[in-house]
């Protein structure tokens, strides 16, 4: 019997682990390394990041830009930075989180400011009677700036100082913050939501530019009319003349008819609305005055404030785009040119009427403009620019109190429609008034008043009018009508407005 001491185990045998002791040293082992991850080289689920914010973010942006994001669990730290620019941001981590814009007092005759200014103001410095606003607070009492000749409200993309934040870190929490802020601030207006309606003053293409027709190939010398003014108009949504002068082959450098060819002036401009309050569209007879119509039909232009019967001539025009409810209304409150029966003319003036237009349209939540064919202001001085057609109370009757009271009616902006000269305007309880638009195409060059006029130039945001711009015109003996150079426009709009109520 062998001796115990000497017994020997094979080799085979001593080395032999238990299974479950690999086990567990690999679970030891991978917790390890997991925790490692987690908590020294931050990688994993469990890690929280940290967010920073550099001196550029306000405090109140970084209030809610915490509370927006609260939510989200960090894989790593993540920057927030602040800058502004002149132009949207093109980097999709950038946001925009405010459009400052240039405005003034309504009454400034201030129309713009150069793209220095502009920066100079975004420095923080100060420009007398300038401010800076957020694109949010824009209303009508304001006047917003050009920078450079370039108006935000037309382009979206310059005219403005764009305060953004960018965000930095890992692309998912980049991804991750990007889609809550983008849906937490409110972005800035597109072209899909901004609503133009241009509205010009008085047209009559008749008399001496009936002539002109003889001078050339008419069509041509039509569509001329409309060269330096074309292009501005068309680049609206919405533009619309007040035409008096219905077309008619008996048209003549006598009368207030339009050569049929005229059509193609209006063409030129892109015009969609026609208003037909005027005194004259009768003067070539009933006949023209329907084919007129039914010619402005056939183009895909809408009218209002006339029309072929009484009934017709009084209905209101709707516009309903881009998210704003728009109604047009027109009446005749003057000398003539209207109609009570079953022939054409424009809209007769009534208080009962005017009364329930206005009230019906505020109840369906429409913002309204009426338009007034008024008695016309008749001072003309061959030799000198008379001011007294400056003045709203210069016609006969009681313009300024009648005018007041559409807006006291419910009325969002009344506008004069029949001064063949510009007229002052003003702002009046929650509305605003345009006196007197004066002449967009005409004949009258003889007198330095009649050759202007203000197209205003009506921005609708989500059914709320946040801006009118006023965008002075001249004409000279071509009759091609011009945007005035911005020094004449504020000069001239300094002189209108010296002359408000």
């Amino acid at each position: 019997m062998k001796d115990s001491s000497e017994i020997t185990i094979p080799d085979h045998v001593s080395q032999r682990v238990p299974i479950w002791a690999l086990v567990i040293l690999g679970l030891v082992t991978a917790t390890i390394v997991f925790l490692t991850l987690q908590f020294v080289f931050r990688i994993g689920i469990f890690h929280i990041g940290t967010l920073t914010f550099d001196d550029s973010v306000t405090a109140a942006n970084r209030d809610f830009i915490t509370n927006t994001i609260d939510s989200i669990q960090l894989d790593g730290d993540v920057t927030i930075s602040a800058s502004q620019s002149f132009t949207p941001p093109t980097d999709p981590h950038t946001l925009i989180f405010d459009v400052l814009v240039p405005v003034t007092d309504f009454y400034n005759p201030l129309l713009a400011i150069s793209a220095e200014q502009l920066a100079n103001l975004a420095t923080g410095q100060d420009i007398a009677g300038v401010e800076l606003l957020s694109i949010w607070n824009l209303k009508p009492d304001f006047r917003l700036l050009a920078v450079d000749e370039i108006y935000y409200l037309d382009t979206l993309s310059s005219g403005a100082v764009f305060n953004t934040i960018t965000i930095s870190g890992r692309d998912s929490d980049v991804k991750r913050i990007t889609s809550l802020l983008s849906d937490a601030v409110q972005q800035p207006p597109t072209n899909e939501e901004i609503l133009t309606l241009a509205q010009t003053g008085v047209t009559a293409l008749s008399r001496h530019i009936n002539t002109a027709l003889l001078n050339g190939d008419p069509e041509t010398i039509a569509t001329d009319f409309a060269k330096y003014i074309g292009s501005y108009l068309s680049s609206f949504d919405l533009t619309h003349t007040s035409n008096e002068a219905s077309f008619s082959k008996a048209a003549s450098g006598n009368n207030i008819c339009a050569n049929p060819v005229m059509i193609n002036t209006l063409t030129a401009i892109g015009l969609d609305i026609v208003e037909l309050t005027g005194n004259h569209n009768q003067d070539c007879g009933d006949d023209d005055a329907i084919s007129t119509i039914d010619l402005y039909a056939a183009q895909g232009i809408k009218t209002f404030g006339g029309g072929k019967t009484a009934t017709s001539a009084a209905e209101a025009l709707n516009i309903d785009q881009k998210d704003t409810k728009l109604t047009l209304l027109g009446y005749n409150f003057s000398t003539g040119g209207y109609t009570l029966d079953n022939t054409p003319g424009a809209n007769f003036y009534t208080e009962k009427q005017a009364i329930a237009d206005i009230s019906n349209a505020k109840e369906n939540n429409r913002k309204v403009i009426v338009d007034i064919q008024y008695y016309e202001c008749n001072e003309y001085d061959n030799t000198n620019d008379s001011r007294i057609c400056d003045y709203a109370d210069s016609s006969a009757g009681d313009q300024i109190s009648f005018f007041r009271h559409l807006i006291d009616l419910g009325a969002d902006v009344v506008v004069g429609t029949s001064a063949h000269q510009p007229q002052t305007f003003e702002l009046y309880e929650d509305g605003v008034i345009y006196y007197g638009l004066g002449n967009l195409f005409f004949d009258q060059s003889f007198w330095p008043g009649t050759t202007r006029s203000l197209i205003l130039v009506h921005y609708f945001y989500h059914n709320q009018l946040i801006q009118t711009r006023i965008v002075p015109t001249v004409y000279d003996s071509t009759y091609q009508t011009k945007l005035m150079e911005t020094s004449d426009a504020s000069a001239f709009l300094k002189r209108l407005i010296s002359a408000r109520p």
